[in-house]
């Protein structure tokens, strides 16, 4: 019987650098080896990639089923949706046109997971506003898998190494984020941090829960939120047997994680957690004046399906160009190759 999970894999905006790093990706026998990868998408696209990074000796073979997939090393299987026109194309520059085909491949694997097509997700990079212009009003993948899904209670979290943290709250302003530290939203939070660890492997998972405020308050003084909301959520999860501590102040809570001190840290907002994992995954080369490494993966926990994710945006500056690392997309196969396999 086949072990190799299926992998379903969103081409992401045509005009960024989601279809060169698929092909790129997908030119790793590694990867067939441990899984079979299929990309939803539009077929004349990623031709166009295999002769811009060079892997011409590869071939595209459009599918209409997954069924139909032949999962090769070599053959790079797409379920062909056919929605971009390649004379109006222009990489690097944002369009209604692929803003809709972006959104049309999310809800096309969405369907696939739900359905039992595909064992995992795995999604590249979309612009936003061009998601907006065709007149999906989202505020980016995660909010359109809750959507399709039907599923209100979910996170963010980002991995990098040893390095993992969820979110209390994402893609809303900082007044916002502040307002949505709440007991319940943070306790929840922690739970489903403290499942994706078990999901990993990681049988007694060590979770650090982030204070919101400079030295998370100091008894007060600077805050009460500790006190009001996020103490009482660790005291809650502490109760149900999961070993939260906290909270940990924000400026040496991600040195502790990257030690080894904690398995998983939970962040209050968008930035708290977003930019230490950068700082470590992404490292930009001054003297070449490009970036040696753009690694690290997002994944949506709470779903009933896995959907993870590149750590990095359509970097439409470098689109065309067959330079974009494909470091990032690979690290996200692995991890969904890693929820499939442990997902009961």
């Amino acid at each position: 019987m086949e072990d190799r999970k299926v992998i379903g894999i969103t081409m992401g905006d045509s005009a960024s650098i989601g279809p060169e790093i698929t092909v790129k990706a997908l030119a790793d026998q590694s990867i067939y080896e441990a899984c079979r990868p299929i990309v939803v998408g539009d077929a004349c696209v990623l031709e166009a990639a295999l002769k811009i990074v060079g892997h011409e000796e590869m071939t595209v073979r459009a599918v209409k089923d997954v069924r139909d997939a032949v999962f090769t090393h070599g053959t790079i299987d797409v379920l062909d949706m056919g929605l971009v026109s390649m004379d109006e194309l222009v990489r690097g520059q944002v369009s209604a046109m692929c803003g809709d085909a972006a959104f049309h491949y999310v809800k096309r694997v969405i369907e696939l997971a739900m359905d039992g097509q595909v064992d995992a997700t795995v999604t590249n990079a979309f612009n936003k506003e061009a998601v907006n212009l065709a007149g999906h009003h989202y505020s980016g993948h995660t909010e359109i898998y809750a959507d399709l899904t039907g599923t209100k209670n979910y996170t963010m979290m980002l991995a990098h190494e040893n390095v993992r943290v969820v979110h209390v709250s994402t893609h809303v302003s900082l007044r916002e984020a502040c307002d949505r530290v709440k007991k319940q939203r943070v306790l929840d939070v922690i739970r489903i941090g403290d499942r994706a660890c078990r999901e990993m492997g990681i049988e007694n998972p060590r979770i650090a829960v982030a204070g919101l405020n400079p030295h998370s308050g100091e008894h007060g003084l600077f805050g009460q939120e500790e006190i009001q909301e996020i103490i009482p959520a660790i005291e809650a999860a502490r109760a149900e047997g999961i070993q939260a501590e906290g909270p940990v102040p924000p400026d040496t809570v991600f040195s502790k994680a990257r030690g080894g001190w904690y398995d998983i840290v939970v962040a209050m907002y968008h930035d708290q957690g977003h930019i230490p994992l950068k700082v470590a995954g992404f490292v930009y080369n001054q003297e070449r004046q490009a970036w040696d490494a753009v690694a690290g993966v997002n994944i949506t926990l709470g779903l009933p399906v896995i959907r993870v994710s590149v750590d990095h945006g359509t970097a439409f500056d470098q689109a065309g160009t067959g330079t974009a690392s494909e470091l990032s997309l690979k690290n996200s196969l692995e991890y969904a190759v890693m929820f499939a396999r442990n997902r009961k």
